[in-house]
């Protein structure tokens, strides 16, 4: 009788400890997933910030009039207002990329807290 009690004991104490085990590995691959999501974002911002950059040069760098795409036209527009817009979107760029950084940094510390926990027990 006592040591029916005992393997009883035993296997909810296992059946326990699994689904802990089992919650954490959910957790983990949810946090893998938001990671690989920011990761693309970030990707996007940046390449986005390049182009910005480039641009930016280029009418720094030009003699010649600028011109803006606006839906299927193309107008003139003064190079200071250009420039202007194009700084501003630069900083705009420059924040969400920290951001997501920032997100990335905490979600990485997580998900590395999360594995040792799970290779300790």
């Amino acid at each position: 009788m006592f040591i029916k009690i005992k393997k009883f004991i035993f296997k909810k104490r296992n059946l326990k400890m699994s689904d802990d085990k089992n919650k954490k590995i959910q957790e983990i691959q949810i946090l893998e997933q938001t990671l690989q999501n920011i990761f693309f974002q970030k990707q996007a911002f940046q390449m986005e910030l390049t182009e910005t950059q480039s641009a930016l040069r280029e009418i720094e760098n030009s003699d010649e009039d600028a011109y803006k795409l606006i839906g299927q036209l193309m107008v003139k527009v003064q190079k200071s207002k250009i420039t202007e817009e194009l700084s501003e979107k630069e900083k705009f760029l420059n924040l969400k990329i920290k951001a997501l950084e920032k997100q990335e940094k905490t979600f990485s510390e997580k998900l590395e807290q999360l594995r040792k926990q799970i290779l300790n027990k």
